[in-house]
């Protein structure tokens, strides 16, 4: 089965490790033979030593005929261990001496005659059932004139199985090389690549299944470990690409709250102008006829003081229509410049007398105590910022316990100078509940029948109608702190 290449341990496998091995097993193969033929050239050397040892002797012994000396040098070399049998031929090709098994190689003369005249030479042959190797060797007399044929035959059968031992031996220590080479492969491979690769991937998975603040560990090769720090910038670069997502997202959120919201003071906006409108003429023909019915009617009356208190809640719902045309009519500004010591000492004067609590302490000032009464100027409507101030202040001082403290302060704000108004009582605080509906219209934390839920809706409309923002200070404890913020004289408006 082949390797699938789609991972790099087996890449390597393929192209690293099996072209190593494959040249390792034919360099072996190539060792291997030529040590073989390294060892047949040495086993011919050596029959050739003795048969050429045993050369002189034997030509000698031909010359002068003489049988028993052939045979006596034959018997010399055959008692060597690795000689098999030696042979004499004469000049004609016919077999003369023996020593050992009788060779059927020579026995026709033609093929004697042709070793005879071609020279020495060697040959393999088989003989009972056993490989021998043959040497052929000329004999001479002193003129160099040819008088016969020596041959020496070694028996190469446990040459062979040397050799085959070696083949065994060889193919087992390549194999175990090949396996050590893989075992090496593998745990490098893991050790160097593969444990750091995996982190890696681990790491890639659990980001991917939305882990946030994950970092892949920087480790292994210089490779891999600028891999992960790239991956890591990727990964930051991707967080940070989310934060700035949801920021937008909060942010679109907030514009849309802010789109309804508007949407909806509009529609109120419609709906208590009409509702104003119509309740306005009527109101005031019944409070015509109840004032002219009370001059007529005696003092001393039961009847006088029922017309009295059906004038005060004429009153009331006279304010109350007042506050609903306030919040429809969003006409145009008319700005001037106002010192704001002085609007806020107006504003404070006319409140306590209208509030009916003498004994709620006001004080007002600059926040840092500098005493810069006249240093501040705002540019506004002094109709439509009297009516917000007048409407935080007069809410503080019906929340407060013991003391109300107005005070402002001059700063930079979103790039320009602006004024920050502040207003803070004592009282028991905002719930944290109803903070984000304090400026819906119609919305009062009072007792039902105290308030018309109109009066912070004014406030937030005038406000952001002069290019500034009214907001409550959730982090203020204890009591209440409302913030105003308004551009400064010379600022432009939004």
């Amino acid at each position: 089965m082949l390797l699938p290449l789609n991972n790099l341990r087996n890449a390597v496998i393929a192209f690293v490790l099996l072209p190593l091995l494959g040249l390792l097993v034919a360099l072996g193969l190539l060792g291997l033979r030529e040590f073989e033929q390294q060892m047949e050239l040495r086993m011919q050397e050596d029959i050739e030593l003795v048969a050429r040892s045993i050369r002189l002797p034997i030509s000698t012994a031909m010359i002068r005929r003489d049988a028993m000396d052939v045979q006596q040098a034959l018997d010399s070399a055959f008692q060597l261990e690795q000689v098999f049998g030696v042979y004499v031929y004469d000049s004609r090709g016919d077999l003369i001496a023996t020593s050992g098994p009788r060779s059927p190689s020579l026995d026709r003369r033609r093929e004697a005659r042709v070793i005879t005249e071609t020279g020495s030479q060697g040959a393999f042959d088989e003989r009972q059932g056993r490989e021998v190797f043959s040497f052929f060797l000329p004999l001479t007399d002193a003129g160099g004139r040819i008088i016969g044929l020596l041959q020496i035959t070694r028996d190469v059968t446990r040459f062979q199985a040397y050799i085959a031992q070696m083949r065994w031996q060889g193919g087992l220590a390549i194999g175990l090389l090949s396996l050590v080479f893989l075992l090496v492969v593998l745990i490098g491979h893991h050790r160097a690549v593969g444990r750091h690769v995996s982190r890696l991937a681990d790491a890639m998975h659990r980001v991917g299944g939305g882990t946030r603040g994950l970092r892949v560990p920087e480790q292994g090769p210089q490779e891999l470990r600028l891999l992960a720090t790239t991956m890591n910038e990727m990964i930051e670069r991707r967080e940070d690409s989310e934060r700035a997502l949801e920021v937008q997202r909060a942010r679109r959120t907030e514009l849309e709250e802010k789109l309804r919201q508007s949407e909806k003071l509009a529609a109120i906006g419609q709906l208590a102008a009409g509702v104003a409108h119509e309740l306005g003429t009527p109101l005031g023909v019944i409070a015509g006829r109840a004032q002219r019915a009370r001059r007529e009617i005696p003092g001393s009356s039961p009847a006088s003081g029922e017309i009295g208190s059906l004038l005060a809640e004429l009153g009331r719902v006279e304010h109350i229509v007042r506050q609903l045309l306030n919040f429809a009519r969003r006409n145009p500004l008319n700005l001037r410049e106002i010192a704001l010591p002085a609007l806020v000492n107006d504003v404070v004067a006319r409140v306590r007398i209208g509030a009916g609590r003498p004994d709620i302490a006001v004080e007002t000032g600059p926040e840092d105590g500098a005493g810069e009464e006249t240093a501040i100027a705002l540019r506004a409507d002094p109709a439509r910022l009297e009516q917000a101030l007048g409407n935080l202040i007069e809410n503080a001082v019906h929340a407060a316990r013991r003391q109300v403290r107005i005070h402002w302060r001059s700063m930079a704000h979103e790039g320009r100078d602006s004024v920050e108004i502040g207003v803070v009582d004592d009282g028991p605080g905002i719930a944290e509940a109803d903070a984000h509906r304090l400026f819906e219209p119609f919305f009062t934390t009072k007792p039902a029948g105290q308030g018309t839920g109109l009066g912070l809706a004014v406030a937030h409309a005038a406000v952001e109608d002069h290019g500034g923002e009214l907001r409550l200070d959730r982090d203020w404890r204890p009591g209440t702190r409302f913030v105003m913020t308004l551009p400064a004289a010379g600022g432009s408006l939004r």
